[in-house]
């Protein structure tokens, strides 16, 4: 099998594949160890982890006192708001990983307006993450959102390495603003990539019962794929077989013409 292609992850200037893992998931599976393992094998080198997810970070933190720092960069993020609860959330982070830096540190779910004062402020919880930076703890900060709004404040702001956002056939309305952070460096961060909200289950058990239309997992992973201002998509996994597929199609698959794209998002509609 051809290998996972890389993309640099915008000024941060890390080549990363093009597939990564969102960790969210993965320790809620007794196939937890294996999925994780199975994900560093075949060349996903993105495992993107947050503080309060459960069993997360000490699960990513067993495969990196296995197998060591430097086989794969780690995401993670902080849920605080606040100058001294972000840095404690960095230390317990590099606690739990057993890492001596970690690669990105990001704010989580920064979805309001006042969630945005809130971090930005002067005693908020991006001067904790500079402050965790300038002691060598983190390598670059990074911010997640799910609203459009926040999120151009963001890449406007020039303070963040990374943005963090939906992006599928089911949401195609943040395109304008993966460009926007393309033209200003800032590396894009795809959550959700196969739809998220109990889609793709709904999707393989429509496939298991005879449906051969476009609305694949596969297709929309290529879908997010297929636009090269994508740094890095992260889908969910919980099972090895699930990276197996994820892999096999981003190392195989052609990306998806104009006209296909279009097709797919017209057949999500029809979905939920």
């Amino acid at each position: 099998m051809p290998e996972i292609r890389q993309r640099r992850l915008g000024r941060t200037g890390l080549l990363v594949s093009e597939l990564g893992l969102g960790a969210m998931d993965t320790p809620g599976s007794p196939e937890g160890t294996e999925t994780l393992a199975a994900a560093v094998d075949l060349g996903i080198t993105f495992v993107d982890t947050a503080r309060e997810y459960q069993g997360s970070e000490f699960l990513i933190g067993q495969e990196v006192r296995a197998r060591g720092a430097d086989r794969f960069h780690i995401a993670s993020k902080t849920f605080s708001h606040t100058l001294d609860g972000s840095q404690r959330d960095v230390d317990r982070s590099l606690s739990m990983l057993g890492a001596e830096r970690i690669a990105l540190y990001q704010l989580h779910d920064i979805s309001t307006a006042g969630a945005w004062e809130a971090v930005m402020r002067n005693d908020g919880a991006l001067a904790g993450l500079k402050i965790a930076q300038y002691r060598g703890l983190i390598d670059h900060i990074g911010i997640s959102s799910h609203s459009n709004d926040v999120l151009a404040l963001a890449v406007a702001s020039g303070v963040f390495d990374t943005v963090m956002l939906e992006y599928s056939a089911f949401f195609p309305d943040t395109a304008s603003l993966i460009e926007f952070a393309v033209e200003r460096d800032v590396g894009v961060i795809v959550m959700r990539p196969l739809g998220g909200s109990g889609r793709t289950s709904v999707m393989r058990g429509r496939i298991a019962g005879g449906y051969d239309g476009p609305l694949t997992p596969t297709n929309l992973l290529r879908y997010v794929l297929s636009n090269p201002a994508v740094s890095v998509a992260i889908p969910g996994a919980r099972h090895p077989s699930r990276i197996h597929d994820n892999v096999e199609t981003a190392s195989t698959a052609s990306p998806l013409s104009a006209a296909e794209r279009l097709a797919l998002e017209r057949e999500a509609t029809s979905l939920y």
